[in-house]
């Protein structure tokens, strides 16, 4: 068994030893879902103050609205709930670092973990990979708060988004720890009405 596994599984025992969450509801009880990255420096529950049980979090590279993130807001609104929504991207984001053709020129080298250098990411090796990658949409990023502001922006336009609810954008500062509004995005995810 692997380290980690042992420590995740070492860990959990000690957490279910104590938990008396099992009566949670089903919905979120403060009524909001937060889109953010899958980053490791990000905490929601701390930078939002979060308990078990209060919000959704939906969380993918880089907090972008793809048609999966679109996916589950839609079910955390029409089947549970939800009345805002907070799409919440960050500073010194990896996704900054690349576009499409260099993650698929990455993975056709290799499928090893590539490294991030002063000229950007770079395989270390190469054993073989895959042209699969040129196929995929990565939805990068090449700046951070014109990002916040398309996924506000599609989020709102899209046919199964009830208009009733309003939709917010920041960015968080990884440094600080600080959450800034990004108020054109706010501005666009405006409720309807």
């Amino acid at each position: 068994m692997s380290q980690i596994k042992s420590e995740i599984e070492a860990a959990n025992a000690v957490y279910a030893a104590d938990f008396d969450k099992g009566d949670l509801a089903l919905p979120p009880a403060r009524g909001f879902l937060i889109l953010t990255c899958m980053d490791a420096r990000l905490d929601p529950a701390k930078y939002a103050g979060l308990s078990e049980g209060d919000a959704h979090v939906v969380r993918n590279a880089g907090g972008r609205a793809t048609d999966d993130a679109i996916r589950s807001l839609v079910i955390s609104h029409k089947l549970l709930g939800t009345r805002a929504w907070f799409v919440i991207h960050h500073t010194d984001c990896g996704m900054l670092f690349f576009d499409d053709k260099t993650m698929g020129d990455l993975l056709a080298g290799s499928l090893e973990t590539a490294a991030l250098t002063d000229k950007g990411f770079a395989n270390t090796s190469e054993p073989g990979g895959s042209v699969e990658g040129r196929y995929v949409k990565w939805h990068t990023i090449s700046h951070a708060e014109q990002a916040v502001i398309e996924d506000v922006t599609r989020i709102r336009a899209h046919p199964l988004v009830n208009p009733a609810i309003p939709v917010y954008g920041y960015i968080y500062d990884v440094k600080t720890g600080t959450l800034n509004e990004v108020k054109a995005a706010s501005e666009a995810g405006r409720p309807a009405g």
